[in-house]
């Protein structure tokens, strides 16, 4: 077995529960801002990563897409794919329950993209500050998957599935009723166990990442630039 590689998939765990974790903190704590009650009487508004995380999707599905590969002999996955235990909305005011709603579902996907912003600010300024070649294994290990798995878990979270947030966007978009998305919701966990495990899926997920990727990874050189 190769340590190095158990060591680097331990560290895209973490990375990967703290990105879950902080998603789904946005969604409480945005619907706490909108005046929903729920969330805080549930325990979620708070930074505690053990309120936000789910055994499979969090913990099992990840964790065997993670480690299997490098257990098995072969190489880290293209894309990692979870998602943490979904926060329960009451939406109580009528008149904004609309803007309530799409404002609390986009803010997972736009703290993950805070992350991602973030973590290609630190690294331009490591760059910029630190001798050529001396940061390669910071880079490897940790900024370079800390900024890939918060774009990835903005992807693959904006997908117009149901329960993923995209979701929740959409039934708005096309008029959709309570009860049908609910219904589709439901039902549609097994729909996304089976994409996630698609080849083709993945494969189309892990493109459009790397297109976004492009702007932060040139925003990240340019901080460099800067401040070399």
């Amino acid at each position: 077995m190769n340590i190095d590689a158990l060591a680097s998939a331990g560290i895209q765990f973490i990375i990967l529960l703290c990105a879950l974790a902080l998603h789904e903190f946005a969604h409480a704590w945005v619907a706490d801002r909108r005046g929903d009650p729920l969330p805080r009487q549930q325990g979620r508004v708070t930074l505690d990563p053990f309120a936000h995380l789910d055994p499979i999707g969090s913990f099992l599905i990840p964790g065997v897409m993670i480690f299997l590969p490098v257990l098995l002999g072969g190489g880290m996955p293209v894309a990692l794919i979870g998602w943490g235990k979904p926060v329960q909305v009451s939406l109580p005011n009528a008149k904004t329950r609309m803007w309530d709603d799409i404002l609390t579902t986009l803010a997972g996907p736009g703290m993950n993209l805070l992350l991602a912003l973030g973590v290609t600010v630190l690294g331009g300024i490591l760059l910029g500050l630190a001798a050529p070649g001396s940061l390669e294994v910071v880079f490897s290990r940790l900024i370079f998957p800390a900024l890939f798995i918060n774009l990835v878990l903005v992807v693959f979270n904006l997908v117009p599935l149901p329960p993923l947030d995209g979701s929740r966007v959409m039934r708005y978009v096309v008029g959709m009723r309570e009860e049908t998305f609910s219904l589709l919701a439901r039902n549609s966990w097994w729909v996304l166990l089976v994409a996630i495990n698609i080849p083709e899926f993945r494969q189309v997920l892990g493109t459009v990442v790397l297109h976004c990727a492009g702007p932060f990874l040139w925003l990240m050189e340019r901080i460099a630039v800067l401040l070399a």
